[in-house]
């Protein structure tokens, strides 16, 4: 795994704390915003899923 890929899946692991935590005390605002980390983090790791595969193509 390459750094953008773990730092994707830490977001997206975060984000969903931050989206529960949000419901559980009934926060739109956290959970809106554990919702945009999981996004981000998402994209991040496709990010990172392709760099691994043109890697591993250009061996």
């Amino acid at each position: 795994m390459n750094k953008d890929q773990v730092k994707g899946a830490t977001k997206q692991a975060a984000g969903k704390v931050q989206e529960t935590a949000g419901k559980m005390i009934g926060s739109k605002e956290q959970q809106v915003k554990g919702l945009d980390k999981q996004i981000s983090g998402g994209a991040q790791k496709a990010y990172g899923d392709v760099k691994a595969v043109v890697k591993d193509a250009n061996k």
